[in-house]
């Protein structure tokens, strides 16, 4: 491969921040769309244990307006596969794997893809491992994210994880406050805390745990109850957070019902276009249409996320299973 890049430190956090000023020099599409972040707006919204923000991103609108029906997929090039990089896109190559890339169209200040070098499905499916181990080697400056194959990832014929700035997203400062007031447990024992949460919004599973192997057989135990619980011919419908600090992995599992609500299929001025994925969930809102942004309100985030989430029901009933395998 031609494309990849030689950082001089060893831990891969800071050898991400070298790569993304090197490439915003080399690079100028990388330039142009790390300075629109200087231009964006973004408007908050407070809900009674958390917030919300949107953001008006107009470089945003390749990824949210991304046809991701098989045809579609067919018919483009893979822009994940290392082959296909533009020439002035370099990156670092992660335990022969994986291949850290800057994104060019970024929503945090500091926005990272981090795609397989073989050209696979996306499928968390025995790669939640591979999460941790980069969600911790990251940690110093980041969060890793991944979207399910039906629930945003603009790739889902190209395995991959995204990364970006700590506590750019609400939730990882309103977590603790989640876990306080809007949460009911599922298992805990000396090595390993799994919740549930409900914040009247969002329906989500969290895992808490120091030991890696322990967590990494939780999850996957979690994905076959999940997959099962949902009886889906593909990927269980989720997007997954995984924050780590001082030895400790935080893994929030977003449960899906739906990748888009019906408002992103209306015609006209009451089409909305936010197809919410992982950021969307982690409470920073993309729209990459001014009047978007404008037209949006609390009640309109609260039909959206009700939509996008299962229900109170359904989340009670995937507790009642966890609780008997866990």
């Amino acid at each position: 491969m031609n494309n990849i890049f030689n950082p001089s430190s060893t831990d891969l956090g800071d050898a991400a921040k070298e790569l993304l000023y090197a490439q915003k020099k080399d690079w100028k599409l990388l330039a142009d769309g790390s300075k629109s972040l200087q231009t964006i707006e973004l408007k908050s919204f407070d809900f009674d244990n958390f917030s919300l923000k949107v953001q008006f991103n107009p470089g945003r609108i390749v990824s949210t307006g991304a046809k991701v029906d098989t045809k579609s997929i067919k018919e483009r090039k893979c822009f994940l596969c290392p082959r296909n990089l533009p020439p002035e896109q370099k990156g670092i190559l992660y335990r022969e794997e994986y291949l850290l890339l800057c994104n060019p169209f970024p929503i945090f200040p500091e926005h990272f893809t981090i795609p397989g070098i073989e050209h696979k499905p996306q499928s968390i499916t025995g790669a939640f491992g591979h999460m941790l181990d980069l969600s911790r080697d990251l940690s110093k400056y980041y969060i890793v994210f991944y979207n399910g194959p039906k629930c945003g990832a603009s790739a889902p014929d190209h395995f991959h994880f995204q990364a970006g700035d700590k506590f750019f997203m609400p939730i990882d400062k309103d977590y603790d406050n989640l876990i306080h007031k809007c949460s009911f447990p599922v298992f805990e024992n000396s090595g390993i805390k799994i919740t549930a949460i409900d914040d009247s919004l969002r329906k989500m599973i969290s895992f808490e745990c120091g030991n890696k192997e322990l967590l990494e057989s939780s999850l996957n135990k979690f994905m076959d109850c999940y997959q099962s619980f949902t009886e889906a011919t593909e990927e269980a419908m989720m997007n997954v957070l995984a924050f780590h600090n001082e030895g400790l992995w935080r893994i929030i599992i977003m449960l899906r019902e739906k990748h888009r609500s019906s408002h992103y299929f209306r015609e006209g001025d009451d089409k909305i276009m936010l197809s919410p994925a992982s950021v969307d969930l982690g409470g920073v809102c993309i729209t990459p249409l001014e009047k978007d942004f404008k037209k949006i309100d609390t009640n309109t985030l609260k039909e959206i996320f009700t939509e996008v989430f299962i229900s109170r029901q359904k989340l009670e009933n995937l507790a009642s299973r966890l609780k008997k395998i866990f």
